[in-house]
């Protein structure tokens, strides 16, 4: 049975889909959102879940949530999951989730599932393979939907990523769609990407072509008890060396994370990632371009909320017809 939301007194948990709160209405006023960044801040996992609800649901309370956290943010450290569909990418997001408490941490994960096609939620919503969370009151787990969105984000996955951060989350894990290529989206969100793979499914050389070996920070090859795991390590350490040389290394870590093998070794090389991106400087240029990236989305929204769909459906057939060329 899924597990009603919960808090302990100064930190946030998890919140189930089943128990999740109602979405708010449409327009909320300034008392009210006030209330609820009071009641999320002091632990209030109902009022987290409120005020994602918000980011998700695009209110206009957004920009003004958003001022309020600003100055909050900044200190989590948001970990990408990634990888083709199959690879095990919520089990694996499941042991982190596992590991980074048993050091200590408070984790709050953001799992984008595939639209429903009748309801538009999250197909997946259940989680059903992090239950073993659902009574840990350091954690607290949001599926969100990708409505369409490509590159295996939800459009207002950064908002979700600054309402966890600013709550005071020590690692925001942000696990993928898993659509494949397009992924390398995550990127853009996340100061260090895991990108999995799993031997006997040409990942390795699927990886390369996709690009994904571009944005990985730190490679995954898990389910690394069967049979061809070695020869997916070489051909990834093959493909890395290839690459032009840059300051972070990638490493190559193996795991078994339906077993809890290998997950240490995945936590102890995010941190020397983080350490890494602080004593280079290079943390606040990923998060400028993370920024960045952000900003073009908004911009991109914004523009295309001023066009009149009707104009648009009349020029698109007039396009159609020949009547007119698309530019």
């Amino acid at each position: 049975m899924p597990q009603p939301c919960a808090a302990v007194a100064g930190r946030v948990t998890r919140c189930s889909s089943a128990s999740r709160p109602p979405k708010p209405p449409v327009g909320t006023r300034a008392a009210d959102l006030d209330a609820l960044l009071v009641g999320a801040r002091g632990g209030r996992a109902l009022d987290v879940g409120r005020l994602l609800s918000l980011v998700e649901n695009r209110s206009p309370d957004v920009p003004a949530l958003m001022r309020t956290l600003a100055p909050l943010t900044g200190h989590a450290t948001v970990v990408g999951v990634t990888g083709p569909p199959g690879v095990g990418k919520s089990t694996t997001t499941s042991a982190l989730v596992t590991a980074l408490r048993a050091r200590g941490g408070t984790v709050a994960v953001v799992a984008v599932d595939p639209s429903s096609p009748f309801s538009g939620g999250a197909l997946l919503g259940d989680r059903v393979r992090m239950a073993e969370h659902a009574t840990d009151p350091g954690v607290f787990i949001r599926s969100v939907a990708s409505r369409g969105h490509l590159g295996g984000l939800a459009a207002t996955t950064p908002q979700a990523i600054r309402v966890l951060d600013a709550v005071g989350y020590d690692t925001v894990i942000v696990e993928t769609v898993g659509v494949g290529q397009s992924e390398v989206e995550v990127a853009a969100s996340a100061d260090t990407t895991l990108v999995l793979v799993a031997p006997g499914m040409g990942d390795g050389i699927q990886a390369a072509k996709a690009g994904i070996l571009e944005v990985a920070d730190v490679l995954v090859v898990n389910k690394a008890d069967l049979d061809g795991a070695d020869a997916t390590v070489r051909e990834l350490r093959r493909a890395l060396a290839q690459r032009a040389p840059g300051e972070w290394d990638p490493p190559v870590v193996r795991t078994v994370a339906s077993a809890g093998t290998g997950i240490d070794d995945v936590v102890d090389a995010i941190d020397e990632r983080s350490a890494w991106l602080r004593s280079s400087g290079r943390l606040g240029e990923r998060r400028a371009v993370r920024a960045r990236s952000e900003l073009r989305a908004l911009v991109a929204d914004a523009v295309l909320g001023r066009i009149d769909d009707r104009r648009l459906a009349d020029l698109a057939e007039q396009v159609a017809s020949a009547e007119l060329d698309v530019y």
